[in-house]
């Protein structure tokens, strides 16, 4: 297949090469070229914007930081809707506002576009190893005939209902992180302020009921100094205000994500905003 792909940070190079090594003609456009030089170098090819990007392709796929880049790139005379073929496969894997995509999908499926919202989760390493956890939303049919590609990139892939449910089950997914990186920081704290040895304390606690992806990959990294953005504060702050403004909407009262959300808001007020969601650890410190 000819694919576009928009967005080659941290997560979206991996995703992007796995595509490429599937076989895929792959053209890919950046804010920063430079981020993309290695998928050139391997013969991926390179568009000036957006619109270019998804030109005369048979899918293309976005990963940007943050909603407002996510209107950027779909919307306007140089975005996608206005430049990708009919019956393209538009696929935006950003955490984003549920409603901004549905409002996109509307748009989409008028010009004859075949609209998926897929974000994902398993931070870096989930994307450098094809093991993300990738959640669908949009029609049966549009999902099964991207299915082989999100293959390419995710071990765990989910058709969860109509346009903005796969935004949906991502929030869920930022709320039960929010609550269990705090946990893991509470534990990594009360072992050191005890006087553990923290790190054989973490290899203790986590081969029981209290194991979590975030107490065996994360926990060490906080232990250790390690705040190498695996998924940064900012963006993460991004994801718990849109998952709160969402509950409010739906009435849904969430304590936990709303404490979280105002530690992770302190450090980034600290000018910590780029460290990676384990530097929770020194809000505790």
């Amino acid at each position: 297949m000819k694919i576009g792909f928009i967005g080659i940070g941290v997560m979206g190079e991996s995703m992007a090469r796995h595509l490429l090594e599937g076989g895929h003609a792959l053209t890919v456009y950046n804010r920063t070229r430079q981020k993309a030089e290695r998928l050139l170098a391997q013969g991926a090819a390179w568009a000036d914007g957006p619109g270019a990007c998804a030109r005369n392709q048979d899918a293309v796929f976005t990963i940007v930081g943050f909603p407002k880049d996510v209107e950027q790139v779909y919307l306007g005379p140089e975005g996608i809707l206005e430049n990708a073929r009919p019956g393209a496969l538009i696929v935006d894997m950003t955490t984003t506002s549920p409603r901004l995509w549905q409002n996109i999908a509307a748009q989409a499926r008028q010009r004859g576009l075949r609209p998926l919202d897929a974000p994902v989760s398993g931070g870096d390493s989930g994307a450098r190893n094809a093991t993300l956890s990738i959640m669908v939303g949009g029609d049966e049919a549009d999902f099964q005939a991207c299915l082989p590609l999100f293959e390419l990139m995710g071990r765990n892939v989910t058709h969860t209902g109509g346009p903005g449910s796969g935004q949906h089950t991502k929030m869920a997914n930022q709320i039960a992180v929010a609550g269990t990186v705090a946990s893991v920081a509470e534990a990594v704290r009360y072992g050191e302020a005890c006087g553990l040895d923290a790190g054989r304390m973490l290899a203790c606690i986590s081969a029981g009921a209290a194991g979590s992806w975030q107490m065996s990959n994360n926990g060490p990294k906080m232990v250790s100094g390690d705040y190498a953005p695996g998924f940064y504060i900012k963006h993460f702050i991004k994801d718990m205000l849109i998952a709160v403004e969402e509950a409010q909407g739906h009435g849904a009262e969430l304590a936990v994500l709303k404490t979280v959300l105002g530690m992770y808001e302190d450090l980034q007020q600290k000018g910590q905003g780029d460290l990676g969601t384990q530097a929770l650890i020194e809000h505790y410190r």
